[in-house]
Formats: C-alpha cells, sequence, structure tokens
C-alpha cells in the first residue's frame, strides 16, 4: 500500500508538471501568434508605403526590426520544440508510474490470494490435529482399559503374588510370561502322566 502510495504521489506530481508544461507552451504558441501577426503588419504597412517613403532609414529600420522578429519567433519555436519533448517524456513516465500502480496492485491481490490459502491450510491442520488429539486420547483410553484387564487376569491367578504399586509394562510381561511357562510346564505335566 505504500508503495502504490508513493506511485501515485510520483504520478500526481508529473501530471502537475505536464499541465504546467502545457499551459507554458499555450503562452508561447499565443506570443509567437502576437509576434507573427506584428511581423505580418509590419510587413503590411511597408508594402503599403509609396515609393517616396522607402527611403534608407526605414529601409534599415525595417530590416532590423524583421530580423529581430524573425529570431524572436526562432527562439520560440526552439522553445516549443524543447517544451513538445518535455511533455513526451513526461507521458512516458507517467504511463510506466501508472503500469507500476497496476503491478503493484496484482502484487498485492496474489499476496492476499496466498495469505488466505495459508490460513486455511493452517485452520486444516489444527482441525486434523484437533481429530488426531481425540483418536490418540480415545485409544490411550482403551490401551489402559486392556492393560487393566491384562493386569487384572493375570494377578488374580493363584500363586501369583498381588502387585504392590504401579506396575511397568515389563513387570506385566514377566508375569505373563511366568505365567504362560506355569502352565506349559502343568500342561506337560499331566501328558506325561497320561492325563487328558
Amino acid at each position: 500500500t505504500g508503495a502504490i502510495s508513493s506511485l501515485q504521489r510520483q504520478m500526481e506530481i508529473q501530471e502537475s508538471k505536464l499541465r504546467r508544461i502545457r499551459s507554458e507552451k499555450e503562452m508561447l504558441q499565443k506570443q509567437l501568434r502576437e509576434q507573427e501577426v506584428q511581423l505580418q503588419a509590419v510587413s503590411d504597412k511597408f508594402c503599403s508605403l509609396t515609393e517616396e517613403q522607402k527611403q534608407e532609414e526605414i529601409m534599415v529600420m525595417m530590416e532590423e526590426e524583421n530580423r529581430s522578429l524573425q529570431q524572436v519567433v526562432m527562439e520560440q519555436e526552439s522553445q516549443l520544440a524543447e517544451q513538445n519533448k518535455l511533455i513526451s517524456e513526461l507521458q512516458e513516465t507517467i504511463s510506466q508510474l501508472r503500469a507500476e500502480v497496476v503491478t503493484t496492485r496484482l502484487q498485492l491481490l496474489e499476496q492476499k490470494q496466498a495469505k488466505k490459502e495459508i490460513q486455511s491450510q493452517a485452520e486444516a491442520l489444527q482441525h486434523k490435529e484437533l481429530q488426531t488429539r481425540v483418536a490418540l486420547e480415545r485409544i490411550s483410553t482403551k490401551f489402559e482399559r486392556y492393560r487393566s484387564k491384562i493386569i487384572q487376569a493375570t494377578f488374580s491367578v493363584e500363586g501369583i503374588h498381588e502387585p504392590q504399586g504401579e506396575l511397568t509394562d515389563e513387570q506385566v510381561l514377566e508375569a505373563m510370561q511366568k505365567l504362560f511357562n506355569e502352565r506349559t510346564e502343568f500342561h506337560h505335566m499331566l501328558k506325561s502322566k497320561g492325563s487328558r
């Protein structure tokens, strides 16, 4: 937004310069027309003189005035050419600034769109994380219930000592393995004696 404001300020400055130069150009053109009218008036006046009035002093004066007016006309035409060149350059600068404003606005729109997409992805990830946590809690609860049942089944067998305090997974596995080994030995013993 700051870049757009800066570009718009530059564009306003350039357009103000352009208006001022165009005003100066119009003034120079007006002066040029006035000088041309004066030149034509002098020329008409010179042509309307009688042969007796065309004395040498008048001729010299007319020639000097004519040269002076021609010099003024040449200078004004040169100034007009410079003004036209400057106007073209300013118009080109204004066009470039307008293009930069458009490009900057497009970039801002793209950035806003990208921000929306990122926010949407973040929200989806948060939702997924919440679902995962709920599923994990559900699984943990089931696991704890299953573990409790295993512990209860293992230590409720006759001959297995009641656990003291919290049991680790290794202690539960050892107790189960011991129970399994005893059952296996008992089964072999019965089998060796011919009992079903």
